[in-house]
């Protein structure tokens, strides 16, 4: 799950590869914006067909703690 949001962020948002990190912090670390957290999640919600709530977007601090909740959703490994 985690090399699938890593390549997400890479494609999709034009993150630098080599600053990705399970422990890399979205806002602080990757410099993501409130707009590019908002298409990340939307990307999410398409790709695995799922539905973020608000409540659980405001948990996704790391990249690890997106590919986490993916994967509890989606059941598939982190």
């Amino acid at each position: 799950m985690y090399e699938k949001i890593k390549a997400l962020l890479v494609d999709e948002l034009q993150i630098n590869e080599d600053d990705i990190t399970p422990s890399a912090e979205l806002v602080s670390d990757l410099g993501i914006n409130s707009l590019e957290l908002a298409d990340l999640v939307l990307l999410c919600e398409e790709k695995f067909n799922i539905e973020i709530s608000d409540s659980e977007i405001s948990k996704f601090i790391t990249v690890g703690d997106v590919a986490e909740y993916l994967a509890e959703v989606t059941g598939e490994s982190k």
